[in-house]
């Protein structure tokens, strides 16, 4: 694999859902080794620190239907700054989470230099609910809904107006579980998405094969991974907010990024939800460290 200069952002938000701890899944990533372990590939890291905001008790008692709504603009906002500074320093942008809300920031960086980017979702979940159709008002089920320019104006105009990513070059892999708004949404849009259907039925190479394809098809000029941990089955990584059983297997997982990384493609990537608290000694971090491992070119032989 080419040898990459990474930039690794931290984003220190917890704040996107209702489970606290998640703002520490950074530090437990980095405990788990990934600067080392992207070293010894040959890749040049530069960690650039945690981005924080400081709520305290206060953002827990807001009253909003999006919860925790200014916090979680707050943090996005800081954290597409930093993406798009990362960009135009020519590095690779690695993204360390924090819940699923920090893409929201992520997606809005990458789309200053990204015109026609391609998104691959590794998640349990569709994150496409809005304001309207969530059922629980965590921002943390929206970022894909808001990046497609759908929801809330001020998470939809984050850094810049207007949507980030177009429906066609979003591509979700490993969902199970999948709100009634987000199944309507899906269809309307065509999203293409791989339920843990048709990772059984055709398996994890077929499906990457295909999701690369896909976006190949639609002549994207960049790739980011956004992996959430709870794709996973919680058997491997149970510190996660929102476990859903039977889940893609470790395996599986560490083919996929095999893949990935072979197709030469990925161009950023974040890695989300690990949440220390509901881990068990670590395991959850070092499985997100492993899959690191495989996306930057750890071979067996």
């Amino acid at each position: 694999m080419e040898k990459l200069a990474l930039s690794m952002i931290g984003v220190s938000l917890d704040l996107g859902q209702n489970r606290r701890g998640v703002d520490m899944g950074p530090s437990a990533i980095r405990y788990a080794g990934v600067v080392e372990r992207l070293e010894t590939l040959g890749h040049t890291v530069i960690d650039e620190g945690d981005i924080h905001i400081d709520a305290g008790l206060q953002a827990e008692n807001s009253d909003s239907k999006l919860k925790n709504l200014k916090e979680v603009v707050q943090t996005n906002t800081l954290l597409a700054e930093k993406v798009a500074a990362v960009l135009e320093e020519e590095r690779f942008p690695l993204v360390l989470g924090g819940d699923h809300s920090i893409a929201i920031g992520t997606l809005a960086g990458l789309a200053t230099k990204y015109k026609n980017l391609g998104v691959i979702w590794y998640d349990a979940h569709a994150d496409m609910n809005t304001d309207e159709t969530s059922p629980s008002g965590n921002i943390h089920g929206m970022p894909l809904a808001v990046s497609m320019g759908l929801g809330d104006e001020r998470l939809v105009n984050l850094h810049h107006e207007g949507r980030k990513v177009k429906p066609e070059n979003i591509v979700i892999i490993g969902a199970r579980s999948i709100d009634p708004g987000e199944r309507e949404l899906i269809k309307e849009l065509g999203i293409q998405v791989y339920t843990m259907h048709e990772i059984d039925k055709y398996g994890m190479t077929a499906v990457m094969e295909k999701a690369l394809q896909h976006l190949k098809n639609k002549n994207v000029d960049g790739v980011h991974l956004s992996l959430d941990l709870d794709a996973l089955d919680p058997l491997y990584t149970p510190g996660v907010g929102t476990p859903v059983a039977g889940g893609v297997s470790y395996r599986e997982s560490h083919l996929a990024m095999e893949i990935l990384e072979e197709s030469g493609l990925v161009t950023s990537a974040e890695f989300v939800e690990v949440n220390p608290i509901l881990d068990e000694r670590n395991k959850t971090a070092d499985v997100a460290v492993g899959l690191m491992g495989s996306l930057f070119g750890e071979k067996l032989l």
